[in-house]
């Protein structure tokens, strides 16, 4: 799928729901194992050379967390000398390492991230569903999906070898994401944010429109929620701690996110606000007026 639409949020999800832990996830990024020599940094270095006693990094992690979800991120960026070394593991599930140690792969689930093909999705980003005005009406959202997803298939079938793709048990494309999901999803950021408020003793509220403004900011189909992330940042999470600073916020208080003017802003909740007014005013009274 293209950047930006979850595809390792989704291991992590998987990790906790399958283990009880989001931490339970070994990532691997591909990146950094783009040359032919950096193979052997997975199963260790050879003897004799610098690092052979501290095993292999994908070796290591495994046999000490044999219950994870393998993340191998971003994989058509490795050598390809590396995808020989996953046949092994996608087949038997066992690899050995440069110290002769059998690791055990078959308590855990293997995923493979990749953007080979996401340019098929991305330019098509307004077809499915992102502007009602562009949209073909003779061709229904299905099967415009379809043929992306035929074309995204061909060109990982000319990236990666038969025998690699063989032993795959499910290729899943993502869909690009649309304006509800963003919506939705700022949602969960906002809740995530609003239990780190919580530990300083601050409750987080939040109007309907304020969440869809910055939904709206934070929405650009070709970079997916990555860029909602930054304008969570930038408008809430900064805000909030400016003021905390500042000392409008404290403990016991609850921040509200609202729109005024066109432009999100943090307000301390009106309730109570006014509560610290109306007391005096009861103090006051004599008992007889009570």
């Amino acid at each position: 799928g293209p950047t930006g639409v979850g595809k390792t949020e989704l291991c992590k999800t998987l990790a906790e729901a399958m283990f009880g832990d989001e931490n339970a996830m070994v990532r691997i990024d591909m990146s950094e194992y783009m040359e032919k020599h950096t193979v052997s940094r997975l199963i260790g270095s050879p003897p004799g050379y610098v690092g052979h006693e501290e095993g292999g990094q994908l070796t290591e992690k495994v046999r000490r967390k044999p219950y994870s979800v393998v993340l191998f991120d971003e994989i058509e960026k490795a050598h390809e000398d590396v995808w020989n070394i996953l046949l092994q593991i996608l087949e038997d599930g066992v690899v050995t390492d440069s110290q002769g140690r059998r690791v055990d792969f078959k308590n855990t689930v293997i995923v493979m991230t990749s953007n080979v093909g996401a340019r098929n999705i991305t330019a098509d980003a307004a077809k499915l569903g992102f502007d009602s005005k562009e949209k073909d009406e003779t061709e229904s959202d299905e099967a415009r999906f379809a043929r992306i997803r035929e074309a995204v298939m061909t060109d990982l079938k000319h990236t990666f070898r038969p025998e690699f793709l063989n032993r795959i048990d499910e290729i899943i494309v993502f869909r690009q994401l649309t304006q509800e999901n963003i919506v939705e999803i700022a949602r969960r950021m906002l809740a995530v944010t609003g239990k780190r408020m919580a530990q300083q003793g601050i409750t987080l509220a939040m109007d309907d429109d304020a969440v869809e403004a910055l939904a709206k900011d934070g929405f650009d189909p070709q970079y997916g929620a990555r860029p909602l992330r930054r304008a969570i940042q930038n408008q809430v999470e900064d805000a909030v701690a400016e003021q905390m600073l500042e000392g409008q916020l404290k403990s016991g208080d609850t921040a509200r996110i609202c729109l005024r003017d066109g432009k999100v802003v943090i307000a301390k909740d009106a309730a109570e606000a006014a509560a610290p007014a109306e007391t005096p005013a009861e103090d006051a009274k004599t008992p007889a007026e009570k």
